[in-house]
């Protein structure tokens, strides 16, 4: 039995009261959309000052991420189009978090290779998001789930941004995430293409 995520279990008790509201799933993954955004935005800028706020943001929208789902079960509002929605909201948020901060980081030691750096680090995030999204159609969500060990998914190492931009980490960061972005993409490649295909009838 897999464990329910920390970060899943708190979204949980914070959506119960809406349970039963106008609020819809969709309304939270937009506020979850509009808070990534927004913090792609500020990191983009550049700033110190901006980072660290943008870091945080996106801190905030990757916990905002879970609340969507648990109301959707809670309420019985799932949707096929709402999910649809979520994962391209991941996609979106993600792509443009790793592009941002490239352009923010243009005027570093990098220079303007750390925008080319942030697109090819978003571009495998597609990728990764987009096969992801195939396998989860094709065998169901568990084919998908990422390995969970006491309470904490892999992607939970996302919470860890705001310590990162503190410690001016994002030079760092980026160059990781062009090396592994697109090293992770060619597995998610490699495990997409040695899935059963489907039967046809």
């Amino acid at each position: 039995m897999t464990t329910k995520p920390w970060d899943a279990q708190l979204a949980h008790w914070l959506v119960r009261p809406l349970k039963d509201s106008w609020v819809s799933p969709n309304h939270l993954t937009t506020v979850r959309l509009v808070t990534g955004l927004a913090a792609a935005i500020a990191i983009a800028v550049g700033d110190t000052i901006w980072v660290k706020v943008g870091a945080w943001l996106f801190a905030l929208s990757n916990f905002l991420d879970h609340t969507d789902g648990e109301l959707a079960r809670l309420s019985g509002k799932s949707s096929k189009w709402g999910h649809q929605y979520d994962l391209a909201s991941d996609a979106i948020i993600h792509i443009l978090l790793f592009v941002c901060i490239g352009y923010g980081l243009r005027e570093g030691k990098f220079g303007w290779w750390a925008l080319v750096m942030g697109i090819v680090s978003g571009v495998s995030v597609a990728c990764i998001f987009h096969l992801r999204n195939q396998m989860e159609q094709r065998l169901g969500k568990d084919a998908s789930r990422q390995p969970n060990f006491a309470g904490f998914d892999i992607e939970d190492v996302l919470y860890l941004f705001p310590i990162v931009t503190l410690l001016n980490g994002l030079e760092p960061l980026l160059m990781a995430a062009t090396i592994g972005a697109p090293t992770f993409a060619v597995w998610v490649i490699w495990q997409f293409w040695t899935l059963p295909q489907p039967e046809s009838n």
